[in-house]
């Protein structure tokens, strides 16, 4: 296995603010917006591509509308299968973060991982959810229940954690106990409220955790909620913490970089974060 992968993050815009159009309609817009710039990573040669949160619709959680749950789909299901076909013909492992039903009336804000042969590895379930003017999450979505997850890739082992989840470090610390080499971050956030900690808190849990961390966000504003502007500056982040490669803050981008893995043991050797850490003297985190 090579210690140089090549990722790539894809940050965009919803083509449809009108929200009298049929959810299946938005939904499929969005989709065919994407499919040029999945065609674009496959002929540069990316291996590993996330998309943003909720990546096939609008962020519909400014909204307490009941009509959005029609947007929820199984996992795996039709859009995995879909893009499983784009996964084995670049061989490219895509993250696809999408709104699952579970079962009737049990919904997860959800990542799916598709490897670089279409095979389905898994999902992560977000598991940190916001309720908050703007961000009534917890009206769509029931906190995730399946750990911290990471999956043995062709490229890489990767691991997941969507978008409010990047306030907490407990998860990002388990994703690289359980062995992320790469920790991707599908979002969905606007300007104001926490845009200062945008670039402050990723390449943290980089240097904390020494591995590799892609950052998503989405472009543009979104009738009729109209929160603020997505402000975009999707990035990859490595061990040390340097941002090395990034978007703008307001159009449709696909962002590449080569990622060296080995920088992960370069990094690791200095800072023994992991041989140093005491979980022997850590029950507050549990206890309080």
């Amino acid at each position: 296995m090579s210690n140089i992968v090549r990722c790539g993050l894809i940050q965009c815009s919803n083509p449809i603010n009108d929200e009298t159009v049929p959810v299946a309609d938005i939904q499929k817009a969005m989709f065919e917006k994407h499919i040029p710039f999945i065609e674009e990573a496959g002929r540069r040669g990316v291996q590993i591509l996330c998309l943003q949160e909720i990546f096939n619709g609008p962020y519909f959680c400014p909204s307490q509308d009941k009509r959005w749950y029609g947007a929820a789909e199984h996992v795996p299901g039709p859009t995995t299968d879909a893009l499983a076909q784009y996964a084995r013909k670049y061989e490219m492992v895509i993250i696809v973060p999408v709104y699952e039903e579970h079962m009737r009336g049990v919904y997860y804000n959800t990542a799916a991982v598709i490897d670089a042969d279409g095979s389905y590895l898994g999902k992560y379930r977000k598991q940190h959810i916001p309720q908050t003017a703007g961000f009534w999450e917890k009206y769509f979505f029931k906190p995730g229940d399946g750990g911290y997850p990471v999956f043995q890739t062709r490229y890489a082992t990767i691991g997941v954690y969507i978008c409010y989840d990047r306030h907490f470090p407990e998860g990002a610390r388990c994703l690289g106990l359980n062995g992320a080499e790469i920790v991707f971050n599908p979002s969905a956030t606007v300007e104001g409220l926490s845009q200062y900690l945008w670039k402050l808190e990723q390449p943290a849990h980089a240097v904390a955790n020494g591995y590799y961390v892609g950052a998503i966000n989405r472009v543009g504003t979104e009738a009729p909620w109209n929160i603020g502007r997505f402000y975009g500056q999707s990035y990859f982040v490595n061990p040390r913490g340097q941002i090395i490669a990034e978007a703008s803050t307001d159009k449709d981008e696909l962002v590449v970089t080569d990622l060296d893995l080995k920088m992960i043991d370069e990094v690791r050797q200095t800072w023994q974060f992991y041989r140093d850490r005491r979980p022997d003297a850590y029950d507050e985190l549990v206890t309080m």
